[in-house]
């Protein structure tokens, strides 16, 4: 039976963001970076990363900017940081998992990180972001709205970056969520052949991300498919 190791995490920076690493003791198959919605932290997804370490899998968890203790403002350099944060897990394949904003950018990231797996929760489509980022009052952190419009149109059509990862994607999504309405990763997996999509009766926009269950199936799918890519690669 695996356990949850309550050892705390390795905390750093790198490159002005905050970040807490859980490293197994044994050498893991890759590792997952995972990335919080719009006013949250770090912290409130350690109960993640421990499910994964003790999986064997390890992780990353770090402060977007304009959140937690990391430097600047959330804008144009979002997925740089991912990419950035994702260059301290030890080598191997590399997953995502984000919640809300952070399912978009997992999203996003997923093709220069060329990520072997993505777990997105309620993933917010890329106008809805664009739009509340601009709306006054709406998010308690800084951000350069105008960069992020930038970024955003940079990395292009969500619909079309799931269907490029096909049966590499896992969507998660609360019926009830009014938020982003469940219709939203609908489109997304009816453009990804071979996604799994799990629709979660009632809910709401925070209730997928820290249900055991759905974790639990969370960490075996990123586990897979690390290991599938690991055993690619190693061929």
């Amino acid at each position: 039976m695996r356990t949850v190791s309550p050892d705390p995490p390795q905390l750093g920076t790198v490159d002005g963001l905050a970040y807490a690493s859980f490293l197994p003791d044994s050498p893991a198959p890759g590792g997952v970076v995972i990335l919080h919605g719009a006013d949250s932290c770090k912290e409130s997804h350690f109960d993640f990363a421990r499910l994964l370490r003790g999986s064997g899998v390890a992780a990353v968890c770090f402060d977007a900017r304009g959140h937690g203790e990391s430097e600047g403002a959330f804008g144009a350099s979002v997925v740089d940081d991912v990419l950035a944060v994702a260059s301290v897990l030890p080598p191997g394949p590399i997953g995502l998992r984000g919640s809300s904003m952070g399912g978009w950018l997992a999203l996003v990231a997923a093709p220069p990180l060329r990520a072997a797996a993505v777990v997105a929760i309620c993933p917010a489509p890329t106008e809805h972001l664009v739009r509340a980022m601009r709306e006054p009052g709406r998010f308690g952190f800084a951000r350069d709205a105008d960069g992020f419009a930038a970024c955003a149109a940079r990395y292009g059509d969500l619909e079309a970056v799931a269907g490029g990862l096909a049966q590499r994607l896992m969507l998660l999504h609360a019926e009830g969520d009014d938020v982003v309405p469940v219709e939203a990763s609908r489109a997304l997996a009816a453009a990804a052949p071979g996604a799994r999509l799990v629709e979660v009766p009632g809910g709401h926009h925070r209730s997928v991300q820290h249900d055991p269950e759905l974790q639990a199936l969370s960490v075996r799918f990123l586990q897979n498919e690390l290991h599938r890519a690991a055993l690619a690669d190693a061929g």
